[in-house]
C-alpha cells in the first residue's frame, strides 16, 4: 500500500468517525470546515512523506576526517577514519530530514514505508561495523582486554530499532555515539588509558567476512522477487555432514509482493553506509592494502557500491518478470550487489595470501 493510500485512509476514517458521533454534518458549514482543514492536513503529511522519504546525499570521507583533525587539535592515526565513518553515519542516521522514523506512532512517519527499511539497512551495517572493532579492531590477541568505550557503544548501537519510548532507539543511538567518540579522541594518546587500532590484513578480512555474509543474503533476498526453484545445497560437498532440520531438495523461493520495495530499500540502506565505511577503511588500511597491491580491488567494491544510489525515476518498484516487457528494480539491485559481492570474495583471498 503506497504512502498516499494510508494517508487517505486514515483521514477518511477519522472523518468518518466525526461525522458518525454527530460532531460534523458534511452538509454544514462545520462539516465543510472539517473537511478544509483534513484536506490540508492530508496535503502537508504527503508533501512531508515524500521529502522524509528521501535519502541523505553521501558526504566525502577525506574532508570530514581533515575537518575533524583541524577542528579537534588531534593527528589523524590508524583508526580515525573508520571510526569517524560509524560515528558520522550514526549521526546521519538520527539528523537527516525527518529524523530517524522507524519507530515513529504518530504521521507522517507512521505511513512512511521505504525510509524505515533504508535505515534498518544502514543500521544493520553499523552493527556489524561496532562488533568489529569491539572483538577485533581494537584487539591486537584473542587474549587482549577489551576497549572500555567499544563496551559500552556496541551493545546500544544493538538495541531494538523500532523502540519509541523507555528508552526510545533514538537516545540509545545517541548514546552509542558518545562513547564513540570517547574511543576516537583516546585513539592518539599513548599508554594504558589510550585506545588502540591494529590495522592489520587479518583484521581487516573478519570485518569483509562479515559483510559478505550480509550481502550475499540481500542478494538472494532480491533475486527471489521473481521466484524461482532452488536446489537444496546446505549439506553439499561434506557426506557426514546433518542439519536440525530436513528442508526439501527442492523449493520454491518468492519475496513476498509486499516485501519487495522493504527488502529493495533495505539493500540501499546497507549500501549508502559501507561505502562510507570502506571509503574509511581505505584510509586506515592504506598500508596493507598498498602492500598487497589491493586498493584498486576496495575501489571497485566502492565503486559497485555506489551504483546502487542511482535515482530511481519510477514511483514504485517495479517487479516485472526476469525477462518480461517491464523493468525489475530488485535485480538491478541484486546485480550490483552480487558482483559487489563477488569482487569482496576475491579482496579476502588476496589479503590472506602471504
Amino acid at each position: 500500500m503506497s504512502v498516499t493510500t494510508r494517508i487517505r485512509t486514515f483521514f477518511q476514517q477519522a472523518r468518518d468517525s466525526l461525522v458518525l458521533s454527530g460532531f460534523a454534518k458534511t452538509d454544514g458549514p462545520m462539516g465543510k470546515l472539517v473537511a478544509g482543514v483534513g484536506a490540508l492536513y492530508l496535503l502537508v503529511m504527503i508533501v512531508l512523506a515524500i521529502w522524509w522519504s528521501a535519502a541523505p546525499p553521501a558526504f566525502d570521507m577525506t574532508t570530514k576526517t581533515q575537518d575533524y583533525s583541524a577542528t579537534s587539535g588531534q593527528p589523524l592515526v590508524p583508526g580515525s577514519a573508520t571510526t569517524l565513518a560509524l560515528i558520522e553515519v550514526i549521526d546521519t542516521l538520527l539528523e537527516k530530514d525527518g529524523g530517524y522514523t522507524h519507530n515513529d506512532l504518530l504521521p507522517p512517519g507512521l505511513f512512511i514505508d521505504n525510509m524505515p527499511n533504508w535505515e534498518y539497512g544502514v543500521l544493520v551495517q553499523s552493527r556489524d561495523l561496532a562488533r568489529a572493532l569491539r572483538e577485533v579492531l581494537s584487539r591486537s590477541q584473542s587474549q587482549s582486554r577489551e576497549d572500555v568505550d567499544l563496551t559500552l557503544a556496541e551493545p546500544r548501537i544493538n538495541f531494538q530499532s523500532d523502540s519509541w519510548i523507555l528508552p526510545a532507539s533514538e537516545r540509545e543511538y545517541r548514546s552509542a555515539n558518545k562513547y564513540l567518540k570517547a574511543y576516537l579522541a583516546r585513539l592518539p594518546e599513548k599508554g594504558p588509558e589510550g585506545a588502540r587500532f591494529y590495522a592489520r590484513a587479518d583484521n581487516l578480512g573478519f570485518w569483509l567476512g562479515m559483510i559478505e555474509k550480509r550481502l550475499g543474503s540481500l542478494s538472494q533476498r532480491l533475486s527471489a522477487s521473481v521466484g524461482q526453484r532452488r536446489l537444496n545445497t546446505d549439506l553439499a560437498g561434506d557426506p557426514t555432514a546433518s542439519a536440525a532440520t530436513i528442508d526439501p531438495e527442492e523449493q520454491e523461493i518468492k519475496t513476498p509482493w509486499s516485501e519487495i520495495d522493504d527488502v529493495f530499500y533495505e539493500s540501499r540502506g546497507a549500501a549508502w553506509a559501507l561505502i562510507h565505511f570502506l571509503k574509511g577503511a581505505e584510509i586506515d588500511f592504506a598500508g596493507v592494502l598498498e602492500k598487497k597491491n589491493a586498493r584498486v580491488s576496495l575501489q571497485q567494491i566502492i565503486r559497485e557500491l555506489e551504483a546502487t544510489q542511482g535515482i530511481v525515476w519510477s514511483p514504485i518498484i517495479l517487479n516485472g518478470s526476469g525477462f518480461g516487457l517491464w523493468a525489475n528494480h530488485s535485480l538491478v539491485m541484486a546485480n550490483y550487489i552480487s558482483r559487489a559481492n563477488a569482487a569482496l570474495i576475491d579482496l579476502r583471498e588476496l589479503l590472506a595470501q602471504g
